[in-house]
């Protein structure tokens, strides 16, 4: 079966599907910041220095909590639940085949119909 992708159709469950990947993508990048903090203040010796990457640390492991936080309550993460999680991360594993299988770019674009309203006219009557 060949499915055109560009049909809004093919857009259910998106919203939800593309906040969780960013809410994933958010909690990774900001358990990177805490580890590049905490390097970063092993490393530092000026006194001054420490105290601002400690200050940076604190709230970077701040950041980290709440988004975990968020993502618990909205059922996105189960840090708690090995098994649960595993099933998450086996459903977003497989979405994320089934996009790079899909056909994004058929040689057919042309959404002429699908829409419930003819194009907007230009101020000099042209179609857009």
């Amino acid at each position: 079966m060949n499915n055109d992708y560009l049909d809004p159709i093919h857009a259910l469950n998106m919203p939800e599907i593309a906040d969780t990947s960013f809410a994933t993508d958010f909690l990774l990048r900001a358990k990177t910041g805490v580890r590049n903090c905490a390097i970063a203040l092993t490393e530092t010796v000026s006194p001054d220095a420490r105290a601002v990457l400690r200050t940076q640390l604190h709230e970077a492991i701040a950041l980290h909590d709440e988004i975990s936080k968020l993502m618990i309550a909205k059922s996105w993460f189960h840090p708690y639940d090995l098994n649960e999680q595993f099933q998450i991360d086996l459903t977003t594993a497989n979405t994320t085949v089934q996009i790079a299988e899909m056909n994004l770019f058929p040689k057919d674009t042309s959404r002429k119909g699908m829409f419930d309203r003819k194009p907007d006219k230009h101020r000099e009557g042209h179609t857009l």
